[in-house]
Protein backbone atom coordinates (compact mmCIF):
# COMPACT_ATOMS: atom_id res chain seq x y z
CA UNK A 1 0.00 0.00 0.00
CA UNK A 2 2.84 2.27 0.75
CA UNK A 3 2.52 5.61 -1.19
CA UNK A 4 -1.55 4.91 -1.01
CA UNK A 5 -3.28 4.42 2.41
CA UNK A 6 -1.59 5.27 5.65
CA UNK A 7 -2.07 6.78 9.26
CA UNK A 8 -1.57 9.81 10.05
CA UNK A 9 -1.30 11.72 13.35
CA UNK A 10 -1.96 15.39 13.84
CA UNK A 11 -0.44 16.53 17.25
CA UNK A 12 -2.46 19.29 19.59
CA UNK A 13 -0.27 21.57 21.48
CA UNK A 14 0.07 24.32 24.71
CA UNK A 15 3.51 25.16 23.74
CA UNK A 16 5.56 27.72 25.81
CA UNK A 17 9.10 29.82 25.92
CA UNK A 18 10.04 26.38 27.96
CA UNK A 19 12.17 25.03 25.11
CA UNK A 20 12.99 22.06 26.81
CA UNK A 21 9.38 21.09 27.61
CA UNK A 22 8.30 22.03 24.70
CA UNK A 23 10.63 19.31 23.10
CA UNK A 24 10.05 16.70 25.72
CA UNK A 25 5.57 17.12 24.62
CA UNK A 26 6.61 16.80 21.11
CA UNK A 27 8.82 13.87 21.40
CA UNK A 28 6.12 12.12 23.74
CA UNK A 29 3.60 12.76 21.68
CA UNK A 30 5.54 11.63 18.29
CA UNK A 31 7.08 8.32 19.97
CA UNK A 32 3.10 7.83 21.20
CA UNK A 33 1.96 8.12 17.75
CA UNK A 34 4.55 5.52 16.14
CA UNK A 35 3.12 3.09 19.30
CA UNK A 36 0.05 3.41 17.60
CA UNK A 37 0.84 2.39 14.26
CA UNK A 38 0.95 6.03 12.53
CA UNK A 39 3.41 6.52 9.72
CA UNK A 40 3.12 10.66 9.17
CA UNK A 41 3.05 12.72 12.51
CA UNK A 42 2.26 16.32 12.26
CA UNK A 43 3.51 19.15 15.02
CA UNK A 44 1.58 22.21 14.99
CA UNK A 45 3.14 25.78 14.63
CA UNK A 46 5.57 27.27 16.72
CA UNK A 47 5.69 23.40 18.62
CA UNK A 48 9.19 24.20 20.08
CA UNK A 49 8.75 27.90 21.15
CA UNK A 50 6.08 30.31 21.48
CA UNK A 51 6.64 34.33 22.86
CA UNK A 52 4.10 36.30 23.62
CA UNK A 53 2.98 38.93 20.67
CA UNK A 54 4.54 41.99 20.53
CA UNK A 55 7.79 40.51 22.55
CA UNK A 56 11.28 39.77 21.43
CA UNK A 57 12.40 36.55 20.03
CA UNK A 58 15.02 35.59 21.96
CA UNK A 59 15.64 32.14 21.25
CA UNK A 60 16.44 31.24 17.43
CA UNK A 61 17.82 28.03 15.59
CA UNK A 62 18.92 26.90 12.46
CA UNK A 63 17.64 23.80 9.71
CA UNK A 64 21.27 22.23 11.10
CA UNK A 65 20.60 23.23 14.80
CA UNK A 66 20.00 21.22 17.74
CA UNK A 67 15.91 21.60 17.23
CA UNK A 68 15.62 19.84 14.45
CA UNK A 69 18.22 17.71 14.58
CA UNK A 70 16.54 16.08 17.98
CA UNK A 71 13.48 15.80 16.45
CA UNK A 72 15.32 14.17 12.79
CA UNK A 73 16.47 11.76 15.54
CA UNK A 74 12.93 11.12 16.67
CA UNK A 75 11.79 10.71 13.10
CA UNK A 76 14.55 8.16 12.52
CA UNK A 77 13.92 5.85 15.76
CA UNK A 78 9.89 5.78 15.21
CA UNK A 79 10.29 5.39 11.62
CA UNK A 80 8.13 8.16 10.74
CA UNK A 81 7.78 11.30 8.25
CA UNK A 82 7.63 14.06 10.75
CA UNK A 83 6.60 17.05 10.20
CA UNK A 84 7.60 20.37 12.21
CA UNK A 85 4.81 23.09 11.96
CA UNK A 86 7.40 25.76 12.60
CA UNK A 87 10.21 26.64 13.90
CA UNK A 88 11.97 30.49 14.53
CA UNK A 89 14.75 29.87 11.84
CA UNK A 90 17.52 32.13 12.03
CA UNK A 91 18.87 34.94 9.45
CA UNK A 92 22.08 35.58 9.52
CA UNK A 93 22.86 39.31 10.37
CA UNK A 94 19.59 40.55 10.74
CA UNK A 95 16.94 41.03 13.97
CA UNK A 96 14.57 38.98 12.26
CA UNK A 97 13.34 35.28 11.91
CA UNK A 98 11.92 32.75 9.52
CA UNK A 99 8.64 30.93 10.54
CA UNK A 100 9.73 27.55 8.95
CA UNK A 101 8.27 24.31 8.47
CA UNK A 102 10.51 21.44 7.87
CA UNK A 103 9.21 18.44 6.96
CA UNK A 104 11.73 15.14 7.83
CA UNK A 105 11.82 11.64 6.19
CA UNK A 106 11.89 8.35 8.55
CA UNK A 107 15.55 8.17 7.99
CA UNK A 108 16.37 11.48 9.47
CA UNK A 109 17.01 13.31 6.32
CA UNK A 110 15.45 16.79 5.86
CA UNK A 111 12.94 16.35 2.67
CA UNK A 112 12.23 19.85 2.40
CA UNK A 113 11.30 23.36 4.51
CA UNK A 114 9.09 26.10 3.64
CA UNK A 115 9.19 29.54 4.94
CA UNK A 116 5.72 31.20 6.02
CA UNK A 117 4.91 33.70 2.97
CA UNK A 118 1.86 35.56 4.76
CA UNK A 119 2.58 37.07 7.87
CA UNK A 120 -0.30 38.04 10.61
CA UNK A 121 -0.63 42.07 10.45
CA UNK A 122 -3.91 42.83 11.90
CA UNK A 123 -5.66 44.88 14.14
CA UNK A 124 -9.73 44.02 14.46
CA UNK A 125 -11.23 46.72 16.73
CA UNK A 126 -12.29 45.10 20.16
CA UNK A 127 -10.90 42.15 19.08
CA UNK A 128 -6.41 41.06 18.29
CA UNK A 129 -4.15 43.14 17.17
CA UNK A 130 -0.57 41.39 16.22
CA UNK A 131 2.36 42.09 13.82
CA UNK A 132 3.94 39.54 12.65
CA UNK A 133 6.47 40.81 10.69
CA UNK A 134 7.91 42.98 13.06
CA UNK A 135 10.17 39.98 13.70
CA UNK A 136 9.41 37.91 10.79
CA UNK A 137 10.68 37.91 7.21
CA UNK A 138 8.21 36.22 4.55
CA UNK A 139 9.38 33.30 2.54
CA UNK A 140 9.19 33.50 -1.32
CA UNK A 141 8.98 30.26 -2.36
CA UNK A 142 6.14 27.62 -2.34
CA UNK A 143 7.00 23.98 -1.31
CA UNK A 144 5.19 20.69 -2.73
CA UNK A 145 7.35 17.90 -1.80
CA UNK A 146 7.93 14.43 -3.45
CA UNK A 147 7.62 11.84 -0.38
CA UNK A 148 7.27 8.14 -0.26
CA UNK A 149 3.66 8.82 0.99
CA UNK A 150 2.60 11.10 -1.58
CA UNK A 151 3.01 14.71 -2.71
CA UNK A 152 2.63 17.30 0.45
CA UNK A 153 1.61 20.87 0.26
CA UNK A 154 3.18 22.78 2.83
CA UNK A 155 1.77 25.95 4.60
CA UNK A 156 1.79 27.79 7.61
CA UNK A 157 -1.67 29.38 9.95
CA UNK A 158 -2.32 32.29 8.36
CA UNK A 159 -1.57 31.57 4.72
CA UNK A 160 -5.18 29.24 5.03
CA UNK A 161 -6.69 32.72 4.14
CA UNK A 162 -4.81 33.07 0.72
CA UNK A 163 -6.83 30.31 -1.97
CA UNK A 164 -4.37 31.38 -4.54
CA UNK A 165 -1.27 29.82 -2.81
CA UNK A 166 -3.10 25.77 -2.13
CA UNK A 167 -4.48 26.26 -5.22
CA UNK A 168 -1.01 27.08 -6.87
CA UNK A 169 0.18 23.94 -4.46
CA UNK A 170 -2.68 21.44 -5.78
CA UNK A 171 -1.75 22.44 -9.61
CA UNK A 172 2.18 21.70 -8.56
CA UNK A 173 0.85 18.34 -7.95
CA UNK A 174 -0.26 18.56 -4.02
CA UNK A 175 -2.56 15.51 -2.38
CA UNK A 176 -2.04 16.36 1.55
CA UNK A 177 -1.90 19.94 2.36
CA UNK A 178 -0.44 21.09 5.77
CA UNK A 179 -1.90 23.88 7.79
CA UNK A 180 0.35 23.74 10.88
CA UNK A 181 -1.17 26.98 13.24
CA UNK A 182 -1.83 28.97 16.27
CA UNK A 183 -4.64 30.51 15.15
CA UNK A 184 -6.43 32.82 17.79
CA UNK A 185 -9.08 32.47 20.18
CA UNK A 186 -10.86 35.35 18.70
CA UNK A 187 -10.85 34.50 14.63
CA UNK A 188 -10.67 30.27 15.30
CA UNK A 189 -14.45 29.64 16.31
CA UNK A 190 -15.81 31.60 13.21
CA UNK A 191 -13.04 31.12 10.36
CA UNK A 192 -10.17 28.07 11.27
CA UNK A 193 -12.65 24.99 10.31
CA UNK A 194 -14.66 27.02 7.20
CA UNK A 195 -11.41 28.03 5.71
CA UNK A 196 -9.71 24.16 6.24
CA UNK A 197 -12.68 22.78 4.50
CA UNK A 198 -12.90 25.21 1.99
CA UNK A 199 -9.39 24.18 0.96
CA UNK A 200 -10.11 20.40 0.88
CA UNK A 201 -13.00 20.80 -1.37
CA UNK A 202 -11.42 23.54 -3.97
CA UNK A 203 -8.44 21.49 -4.49
CA UNK A 204 -9.37 18.10 -4.01
CA UNK A 205 -6.37 17.28 -1.26
CA UNK A 206 -6.58 15.88 2.32
CA UNK A 207 -6.21 18.76 4.90
CA UNK A 208 -3.91 17.48 8.19
CA UNK A 209 -4.05 21.17 10.31
CA UNK A 210 -1.87 20.29 13.71
CA UNK A 211 -3.11 23.16 16.13
CA UNK A 212 -1.65 25.34 19.33
CA UNK A 213 -4.31 25.21 21.77
CA UNK A 214 -5.49 27.12 25.42
CA UNK A 215 -3.31 29.66 27.02
CA UNK A 216 0.27 30.29 26.59
CA UNK A 217 1.39 33.05 28.42
CA UNK A 218 -1.32 36.37 29.92
CA UNK A 219 -1.37 37.68 27.14
CA UNK A 220 -1.70 34.79 24.48
CA UNK A 221 -4.66 32.01 23.51
CA UNK A 222 -5.19 29.80 20.32
CA UNK A 223 -7.94 28.22 19.29
CA UNK A 224 -7.33 24.52 19.22
CA UNK A 225 -9.59 22.11 16.69
CA UNK A 226 -6.94 20.25 15.39
CA UNK A 227 -8.65 18.25 12.85
CA UNK A 228 -8.09 15.80 9.21
CA UNK A 229 -10.02 16.83 6.24
CA UNK A 230 -11.08 14.77 3.42
CA UNK A 231 -10.62 15.50 -0.03
CA UNK A 232 -14.61 15.84 -0.29
CA UNK A 233 -14.62 18.40 3.16
CA UNK A 234 -15.58 15.53 5.71
CA UNK A 235 -14.17 15.87 8.85
CA UNK A 236 -12.75 12.65 9.87
CA UNK A 237 -10.80 13.21 13.20
CA UNK A 238 -11.34 16.28 15.47
CA UNK A 239 -9.78 17.66 18.66
CA UNK A 240 -11.30 20.38 19.74
CA UNK A 241 -9.90 20.84 23.19
CA UNK A 242 -6.82 19.52 25.41
CA UNK A 243 -3.33 18.59 24.74
CA UNK A 244 -2.90 14.98 22.67
CA UNK A 245 -3.37 13.37 18.97
CA UNK A 246 -5.57 12.95 16.36
CA UNK A 247 -5.32 9.75 14.19
CA UNK A 248 -6.96 9.46 11.06
CA UNK A 249 -6.23 7.03 7.37
CA UNK A 250 -5.10 8.85 4.72
CA UNK A 251 -6.24 7.26 1.26
CA UNK A 252 -4.22 8.89 -1.35
CA UNK A 253 -7.32 6.64 -3.72
CA UNK A 254 -9.59 9.47 -2.53
CA UNK A 255 -7.79 12.21 -4.44
CA UNK A 256 -8.15 10.33 -7.59
CA UNK A 257 -11.77 9.16 -7.25
CA UNK A 258 -13.01 13.02 -5.86
CA UNK A 259 -10.97 14.75 -9.06
CA UNK A 260 -12.42 11.87 -11.51
CA UNK A 261 -15.67 12.50 -10.91
CA UNK A 262 -15.42 16.33 -10.36
CA UNK A 263 -12.51 17.30 -12.50
CA UNK A 264 -12.71 21.09 -11.42
CA UNK A 265 -8.77 21.24 -11.35
CA UNK A 266 -9.07 20.24 -15.00
CA UNK A 267 -11.24 23.44 -15.62
CA UNK A 268 -9.09 25.91 -13.29
CA UNK A 269 -7.47 29.04 -15.60
CA UNK A 270 -3.83 29.51 -14.30
CA UNK A 271 -3.86 32.63 -15.34
CA UNK A 272 -6.27 34.12 -12.80
CA UNK A 273 -4.05 32.97 -10.19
Amino acid sequence: MGRQKYQVAAVQMTSTEDVESNLAEAIRQVRRAAARGARLVALPENFAWLRSEGERVDFRTDLEGDVVGRMAEEARSAGVTLLLGSIPERIPRSRRIYNTSVLIGPDGNRLAFYRKMHLFDIAIRGGVTLMESKNVKPGDDTVVADTELGFFGLSICYDLRFPELYRRLALDGAEVLFVPAAFTAYTGPHHWLPLLRARAIENQCWVVAPAQVGCHNSKRESHGETVVIDPWGKVVARKARGRGAVFAEIDLRTVRRVRRGLPCLTHTRPSLI
